[in-house]
């Protein structure tokens, strides 16, 4: 299934440094876009199986959400996302090793059911997911080649 957003970016880190990054829910929010922490619930940090709950913001809007991690691997980082119980979103990072460093692609795909997008609209102020979720991941994506090149 193709992703709703998706975006890629050179990296000369290490895929292990990377990894950690897109993994680590605390500086994970240096990073992002929206999100501005978490905490793990059930787990210490990123595994298969493990569950979070993310705060998100934008402008004065704020949420949260659980996630499932379902990919925790030296090349992938993987989560599906629900909100009230329902299916919202899954966040995928896919780390490839190249010759001065690696390749990481940020996707997502947009889980919600349709009678869910106007009230997730209401509770974020985001008209058009797929499009903000786009921009989110191309300036998420240079954030992180900032944070992982600086070492």
């Amino acid at each position: 299934m193709t992703p709703d957003a998706s975006a890629h970016i050179d990296i000369a880190a290490s895929p292990q440094r990377v990894f950690e990054l897109v993994s680590d829910l605390r500086r994970w929010c240096e990073v992002a876009e929206e999100y501005s922490g978490g905490k793990w619930l059930n787990a210490s940090g990123p595994q298969v199986g493990a569950r979070f709950r993310g705060i998100n913001r934008r402008g004065w809007r704020g949420w949260s959400t659980v996630s499932t991690v379902t990919d925790a691997g030296p090349g992938r980082f993987a989560f599906e996302v629900r909100s009230l119980g329902l299916k919202v979103s899954r966040w995928q990072y896919d780390i490839e090793p190249t010759a001065d460093g690696c390749r990481v692609t940020e996707s997502t795909w947009d889980r919600r059911p349709g009678w869910y997008k106007p009230i997730t609209m209401l509770a974020t102020g985001v008209r058009d997911r797929a499009v903000t979720n786009q921009a989110n991941i191309e300036a998420t994506l240079q954030r992180l080649k900032r944070t992982a090149e600086a070492g």
